[in-house]
């Protein structure tokens, strides 16, 4: 039996968080307090009732809760506060790697730069990861120390009040055709986040593409992802959530994307929009992800709520995943917005589709074999047996069953 305790023992990621949808909400509310920011409601009651709610109704009203956690995450502080109890609340649930994402642009103005603040966010993560290495569990008992990595997300498309950064560039590319601002805004990211890497050292493992897809291409930021590849940089993208098959096949080949984040509309052949054969382009595709192992990061809490449509769990597409032995692992993409934790989405999906051992472990080795670790391949290879090693532990002590 796969019981909640031993889901919480074993070694997990989260390959797809986002830093400003994953606050602590008294956190948010302490900050707010503190930077005279306006809130709905002051008490994390009702904030809930509000704002971030157990369900919604639509993708709209699900991202109207990023406007008050964007609007405390201002300065160094905050930002280097939120990270910091990521990380912890991270730890604390068994997950040993994460892969923090965000749009440095929303939190950039003219006191604080992209580089200023993913140095900040680093120094949120890097100090949880140095007082985890020096706990007991780590220490005496083997659990592989806590380590991670960041993600800086480009948007789809942007108005120039989404942020200061993006109120300056709309004024001085104002005759530009808003496709190609939006391709240079990432472009600038993308050069940004290889120098940060480079330079700073900051662990700074990939890049993603975020924000509305239809009408908004990913081919527009083709340029930007160019960059990234040339700079030996791993590649997410937001694709197949709320749009069809053909925008998770334009992001693993236009834009070269190792890993596709949500996926869900994979197995929607009608949503296809192309004179093709439906159907048959579907499976062509979802073949080409599995031979390839393009790892998908699947957020089931978040699906459901985006997407009412979706109905109960159990028709949620992560079942055909499973079936296809795709390589998909599971994430919050949300904690707050959410109402989740990784331990949640691994009980929904066991209980939801009956989980066998051998799937569950699959499912978090994934995590670990396809993340974008922040060292070299053999130090990756190490860290992932450690893990493996440690899981094959916490299994046998629950089941008294060994891994073959």
């Amino acid at each position: 039996m796969i019981t909640d305790q031993l889901l919480r023992e074993l070694p997990k990621t989260d390959l797809h968080v986002h830093l400003d949808g994953s606050l602590r909400l008294n956190s948010l509310i302490e900050m707010a307090k503190e930077r005279k920011i306006e809130l709905p409601a002051y008490t994390d009651a009702g904030l809930k009732e509000l704002v971030f709610k157990e369900s919604y109704a639509s993708l709209v009203e699900y991202l109207a809760g990023f406007a008050y956690t964007t609007a405390v995450l201002q300065d160094a502080e905050s930002l280097e506060r939120a990270a910091y109890e990521l990380a912890w609340d991270s730890i604390n649930e068994g997950v040993c790697y994460i892969e923090v994402r965000f749009a440095p642009q929303l939190h950039a103005h003219d006191d604080l730069s992209i580089r200023e603040v993913l140095i900040a966010v680093n120094r949120g993560l890097a100090r949880a990861e140095s007082e985890h290495a020096q706990t007991p569990e780590v220490k005496n008992q083997g659990f592989p120390r806590f380590r991670y990595g960041i993600i800086p997300c480009a948007l789809r498309m942007f108005l120039a009040g989404f942020s200061a950064y993006y109120q300056k560039l709309c004024e001085a590319l104002s005759e530009m055709p808003e496709t190609r601002r939006y391709g240079i805004a990432s472009l600038e990211l993308a050069r940004a986040s290889v120098l940060a890497r480079d330079e700073l050292e900051i662990p700074i493992v990939g890049f993603d593409l975020a924000g509305q897809e239809d009408g908004f291409p990913a081919i527009d930021h083709y340029d930007a992802y160019k960059y990234a590849h040339e700079n030996f940089m791993c590649k997410t993208v937001h694709a197949g959530e709320a749009y069809g098959p053909e925008s998770i096949f334009q992001a693993i080949t236009s834009l070269n994307a190792d890993r596709v984040g949500h996926g869900y509309h994979l197995f929607s052949p009608e949503l296809v929009r192309s004179d093709l054969d439906s159907e048959k382009y579907s499976e062509d595709l979802a073949d080409f992800i599995a031979e390839r192992r393009i790892t998908i990061e699947v957020c089931i809490t978040s699906n459901l709520q985006t997407n009412p449509k979706i109905g109960s769990i159990k028709n949620h597409v992560f079942k055909n995943m499973l079936e296809r032995k795709l390589s998909a692992t599971l994430c919050t993409d949300n904690r707050l917005v959410s109402h989740t934790t990784i331990c949640n989405e691994f009980r929904l999906a066991v209980d939801a589709f009956d989980m066998t051992l051998d799937q569950l472990r699959n499912t978090i080795i994934y995590g670990f074999k396809r993340s974008f670790f922040p060292d070299d391949y053999v130090n990756k290879r190490a860290y992932v047996r450690r893990v493996i090693d440690q899981y094959d532990r916490v299994i046998q002590r629950h089941t008294g069953e060994t891994t073959p």
